[in-house]
């Protein structure tokens, strides 16, 4: 299975440079010279992913039309094509899914909507599930911190940072108003219409209004073996979902900058699946429930006053309702739970940009938040944490050479119910340093690094939660170190139009891990300060766009090699155990090709053989998995040409060949579904 799954890898890959080649001699003909002197008009070429040369930090986006072009259904969906990321996928559509970014673990990754972080002071956890594709713009992965000292504190505060771009409104010349309505359907009795409504209320006052339905049975046939060897088909069940989004933007320009208000809300059921039972089918029934209620008022506000200082101002307020309800009489396996969680949250943030002389800039930003609570736990003591982050951050940039360096301080102070059962109160300085240098004028090569200390806090759960928090756990400290390149390189009147290449190897630590383990009784755990991480690791990516016969062409490929080492403990057999979940090997491949409204996408996923423990031992030996999707759409213009509308209809097919695969153990995976899109512009 090991030179299996990596043989498919490198044949996806040989298969894409074959294809490229054979496309461009079957197009050019053989007696004729290829014309040097002259410069061919060609339309438009989309690369997958934007530029990254200009970013110092480790950065990849998707964007655009290629971001709805991909077999995915949600924000987590996308990110699997970004190099060192793992989504931990828990099965389904409605199965929870996060991020888990160079192996430093997901509550170590900070989530930006519209340039606010999405905080969730209970867990840590923000469930990318929950965020659809139908009006998001880019999404982008940041190693260490964006590459731009002018943010708020908090965006220097996370090991690395996923975020999340909406659509902002642009309007042809005579339009006033931009009207979107999309449905999709497919397996799993998938129902989903969209609806996106544009206004153009001033030249300097624009309003975005969206919502969107989402429900689906999430049922679907997975294959397992039972103990004498036989194969069995069972049906995931209780995986259904039910989602609504509504979303309300209003955008201004001023003299000089621009403001934005956003109001989200977020609503729905869902049925966990639970872990397959792989014995006796049927005895179990998973009826685990959860109902998600999410509201958040934010604006923003960038503002220059003068070529020397600039302004940004952000403010947010956020309230969060989860209802889980665990019921013996429908599930014998679990215990009955039924508990309530509601979380409310304020923030604010001011960022002061002062350019110094044109090569020297200067920044500093205060953040202040405040998060609470509430819980029917029985003896809960109703936490609430005082936030307080400053940063400053400076930036030399000359014609090669770019450095920019930051030091954070952070003190939180919590309190609780009864005094006596808060931790205490947390203050650190934190550094990081990024920089990069471009040795050749005419060759657009940059080397790149950066250096970056940082730490989590213990979250409510791991401090407070009933019988098993512990006041006393100390911050989760990562160390990241990382030396890289990013290589990029236009053509013109040739075949191949652009590349583009990065790769970048690093070395982290995780200190102080905080890990769950067995107090009194396997039925009473508790959090300890117990873990220790070293990992070792590459990332590369190569993309490119070509043109033949009036076609256009895109590719993105990207590879991962991670050795992700448990060094708690060197008297333990399984010191340098690679650590649960994580594959030595993954990567990943896109294809494209554009033609007179067609259009025709290929994605290819693998993700390399890993254990599903720390002990290195056969029976938690996970094997290799991959799949590949399709999709084929087709835009027609409609109506008149002065102001035309546009209808777009597309098929997905994902999973292709059906493979059986599991993203967690016994959490079994779709197999071979498809999905109908159609939208409407008007």
């Amino acid at each position: 299975m090991k030179f299996k799954s990596r043989g498919i890898l490198i044949l996806c890959i040989a298969v894409q440079v074959m294809f490229s080649l054979q496309t461009r001699a079957y197009c050019q003909d053989p007696g004729q010279k290829e014309d040097t002197t002259s410069v061919n008009t060609l339309s438009s070429i989309t690369v997958a992913a934007e530029r990254i040369v200009k970013e110092i930090s480790p950065a990849q986006v998707l964007t655009g039309e290629k971001l709805q072009r991909l077999s995915s259904f949600s924000v987590a969906d996308a990110i699997r094509y970004f190099s060192g990321a793992q989504i931990k996928d828990y099965g389904g559509v409605g199965g929870l899914k996060s991020v888990n970014i160079r192996s430093l673990g997901s509550q170590h990754v900070g989530v930006f909507y519209d340039g606010i972080e999405i905080g969730n002071a209970q867990n840590g956890i923000v469930d990318l599930g929950r965020f659809s594709l139908d009006n998001m713009e880019a999404v982008s992965v940041y190693n260490g911190q964006k590459s731009s000292i002018f943010q708020p504190a908090k965006d220097f505060s996370s090991a690395s940072a996923v975020y999340l771009q909406p659509k902002y409104p642009v309007f042809a010349p005579g339009r006033k108003d931009n009207i979107s309505v999309g449905f999709k359907t497919g397996s799993f009795g998938l129902l989903n219409p969209a609806f996106l409504w544009e206004r153009k209320l001033t030249d300097r006052l624009t309003l975005s209004a969206s919502t969107e339905y989402m429900y689906t049975t999430g049922r679907y046939r997975f294959t397992y073996s039972t103990k004498g060897g036989y194969d069995t088909t069972a049906t995931r069940r209780n995986g259904d979902v039910r989602m609504e989004r509504v979303e309300l933007g209003l955008f201004g320009i001023t003299d000089g900058g621009h403001w934005k208000v956003k109001a989200y809300f977020y609503d729905s059921e869902r049925g966990y699946p639970g872990a397959s039972v792989r014995e006796e089918p049927g005895k179990f029934r998973h009826q685990d429930r959860q109902w998600d209620d999410s509201f958040f008022l934010q604006a923003s506000l960038k503002q220059k006053f003068s070529q020397r200082y600039s302004l940004l101002l952000n403010g947010k307020y956020a309230y969060d309702f989860l209802h889980y309800l665990s019921d013996p009489r429908e599930d014998v396996t679990t215990m009955y739970i039924n508990s309530h969680f509601r979380q409310n949250e304020g923030y604010l943030s001011a960022a002061h940009l002062f350019t110094v002389t044109p090569w020297w800039s200067v920044s500093l930003s205060d953040d202040i938040s405040l998060n609470k609570l509430n819980a029917d736990l029985a003896d809960f003591v109703y936490p609430t944490r005082y936030s307080f982050l400053n940063a400053i951050a400076t930036s030399l940039s000359f014609e090669k050479f770019k450095i920019q360096a930051s030091l954070l301080h952070t003190y939180v102070k919590d309190r609780t119910k009864l005094e006596s059962a808060q931790a205490s109160s947390r203050s650190r300085f934190t550094p990081s340093v990024v920089a990069s240098y471009r040795p050749f004028g005419k060759t657009d090569l940059t080397f790149r690094a950066f250096y970056k200390r940082i730490f989590r806090l213990p979250t409510f759960n791991d401090l407070y939660y009933t019988f098993v928090g512990n006041k006393y756990l100390k911050p989760e400290f990562t160390t990241q170190y990382d030396l890289g390149f990013v290589y990029r390189k236009e053509f013109r009147g040739s075949f191949v139009k652009g590349i583009e290449a990065q790769a970048d190897a690093y070395y982290n630590t995780v200190k102080d891990k905080i890990v769950a383990l067995p107090a009194s009784n396997q039925f009473r755990w508790t959090m300890l300060n117990f873990g220790k991480v070293e990992i070792l690791g590459i990332d590369a990516a190569l993309q490119g766009a070509f043109n033949a016969c009036g076609i256009d062409f895109s590719s993105r490929l990207t590879y991962t090699y991670q050795k992700a080492m448990d060094v708690t403990d060197k008297t333990s057999q399984w010191y340098k155990g690679q650590i649960p979940y994580i594959p030595w090997h993954s990567g990943s491949v896109i294809v494209s090709a554009d033609y007179r409204g067609w259009a025709l996408t290929y994605s290819f996923i693998y993700t390399g053989e890993r254990y599903e423990s720390v002990a290195n031992i056969v029976e938690n030996y996970a094997p290799a998995w991959y799949t590949h999707d399709m999709a084929v759409s087709r835009d027609f213009i409609l109506g008149r040409k002065s102001l035309p509308k546009r209808l777009k209809v597309a098929l997905e097919i994902n999973n292709i060949f059906n493979q059986q695969y599991e993203v967690v153990q016994c959490y079994p995976m779709p197999g071979t579904n498809f999905k109908i899109r159609l939208r409407l512009d008007l």
